[in-house]
């Protein structure tokens, strides 16, 4: 949202936090505009000098001009656990850390594809991994093998042999 300037250096919420303010907004815009306006500044609350939007997982987050947004995506990506994420995965850092900017995904995107160490590390595709086998853990006497022989010449009475293998221990 912007104000009726065509250039302004003020935050991407000024327009939400004057209108939370002083019930307001500026004569300018038209209808479309305004319905938009009234439609996305429900999701805002003012809690002193900070703003913050409900989001869609049902938490506040915390709005941050874009001049902040460089930081914060520096600190998810860089900084945080020093792992170097994905696009997607820097996003979602910054949700939840609570912040928010509306274009933070597409900010998360740009930012990983510009940070040379993100580049060198490289992607694995998922064609190119081994494939992942369980491995079961059992315990003697868990897995048993039975094999019944017959018919042998009779020895003391017997004519079947009855074989039993536990498998684990042999």
């Amino acid at each position: 949202m912007s104000n009726c300037m065509l250039f302004t250096l003020t935050p991407w919420y000024a327009d939400i936090v004057n209108y939370l303010v002083t019930s307001r907004i500026p004569e300018c815009w038209i209808k479309n505009y305004r319905d938009r306006f009234f439609h996305l500044v429900k999701f805002f609350v003012l809690d002193g000098p900070y703003l913050f939007k409900y989001c869609f997982d049902q938490v506040f987050k915390r709005c941050i001009p874009d001049q902040g947004a460089r930081s914060v995506l520096s600190f998810c990506h860089d900084q945080a656990c020093a792992k170097h994420f994905s696009g997607k995965k820097t996003a979602a850092k910054v949700l939840q850390c609570g912040f928010y900017w509306p274009t933070f995904f597409k900010d998360a995107f740009e930012y990983c594809k510009s940070c040379s160490r993100y580049q060198q590390l490289g992607r694995i595709s998922r064609r190119d991994m081994m494939p992942l086998n369980p491995i079961s853990v059992v315990e003697v006497f868990d897995v048993w093998g039975i094999d019944f022989m017959k018919p042998f010449p009779s020895f003391f009475g017997n004519g079947y042999i009855l074989l039993t293998v536990d498998y684990v221990s042999k």
